[in-house]
């Protein structure tokens, strides 16, 4: 049995994670551009951004799936269904949750900072062109950073998950 505290703690993180994630992927979502010829570049011609979103819908899907749950461990301070199942899928879900947001971080970032390098050292500003890039990167970048928010939260969770998963076992506690 955990505290109210804790409990409460991981409902508040879950729902952090959860509009995070979802504030990341509209971000990335709606990130369009189009240059001064006529041309558009939006976030699916960079397959990163694609991962990033793709992760960020993960995120909430897991998170939407937990915060029935969270909500009722919250109120109640015991589970909704009494058994082995739900500890075992908050200590593997949360682990693999965030792990996952960590590869989208990762890869979010470094294509944001390393295509805003090489775009303003090598190519002219024709056409608008590194002016509409810049955008679409620091939109990107900005978005990333959500994800690093959901990260933190749901790495937070996973270790308030580990540690009730712990005492849970090792009854001595």
């Amino acid at each position: 049995m955990v505290t109210k505290r804790v409990a409460n703690s991981m409902l508040v993180l879950r729902i952090v994670a959860l509009a995070t994630a979802a504030a990341s992927m509209a971000l990335l979502v709606t990130n369009k551009y189009k240059f001064d010829s006529g041309a558009e570049v939006k976030y699916q011609d960079f397959n990163t951004y694609s991962l990033e979103v793709a992760i960020a819908a993960i995120t909430c899907l897991y998170c939407i799936v937990q915060l029935p749950f969270a909500i009722y461990y919250a109120i109640r301070e015991r589970r909704l269904i009494d058994n082995e199942f739900l500890p075992e899928f908050d200590f593997y879900g949360d682990k693999v949750t965030s792990m996952v947001l960590g590869i989208g971080i990762g890869a979010g970032f470094a294509l944001s900072v390393e295509l805003k390098k090489f775009i303003e050292e090598r190519v002219k500003d024709e056409y608008g062109f590194r002016s509409t890039y810049g955008k679409i990167l620091i939109r990107g970048f900005v978005a990333t950073a959500f994800l690093l928010v959901s990260f933190l939260s749901m790495a937070l969770v996973s270790f308030i998950s580990s540690n009730n998963r712990t005492k849970k076992q090792h009854s001595y506690y």
